[in-house]
């Protein structure tokens, strides 16, 4: 497998999991929802709201568009109807970006800003690992939460999406 296809494959997979992960939240009374938790982000809410935010820096700067967004923290959406639409939004923009890559592509160096250390210079590859890399790590944060709640967090390993793609 080509490393294109590998972040193709994560790309899909990304979407799968979101949408599971937002299933099991929607379970959730918008109380217990948005509930203040031992997390980084304070919430459920405000640490899916934290993915989003990543998600749309990144591919700003691989697409070459300032999404405008100054702060990691920022809440974009007041409730889960109106994240969760965004999402859904974000991961066809992340499809359709990856889909429109070439391998020649992923070794290209990409400068670009971020809040916390300014200017920056990184092959797309790397600027791809990370991203992909980043939603995992939070989502792993809201599967946890889930756990301090009724609601069972869903499966989201890799490896389930590949023996369901199968």
């Amino acid at each position: 497998m080509s490393l294109l296809q590998h972040f193709k494959t994560l790309a899909v997979y990304n979407d799968w999991a979101n949408r599971r992960l937002y299933d099991a939240c929607a379970e959730l009374s918008e109380d217990a929802y948005l509930a203040e938790r031992p997390a980084f982000f304070k919430s459920i809410h405000g640490t899916l709201n934290h993915i989003l935010i990543g998600d749309r820096m990144w591919i700003g700067r691989i697409v070459g568009v300032d999404s405008g967004l100054k702060r990691l923290d920022e809440v974009l959406y007041p409730n889960i109807e109106a994240l969760r639409a965004a999402r859904e939004a974000e991961d066809q923009r992340i499809d359709e970006v990856v889909n429109g890559l070439s391998e020649t592509d992923l070794q290209q160096d990409y400068s670009y800003k971020t809040v916390s250390f300014g200017a920056m210079t990184s092959p797309l590859w790397h600027m791809l690992g990370h991203l992909f890399n980043h939603q995992t790590h939070h989502r792993g944060q809201v599967h946890d939460q889930l756990t301090q709640t009724t609601v069972a967090p869903p499966p989201l390993d890799l490896m389930y999406y590949l023996r369901e793609a199968a």
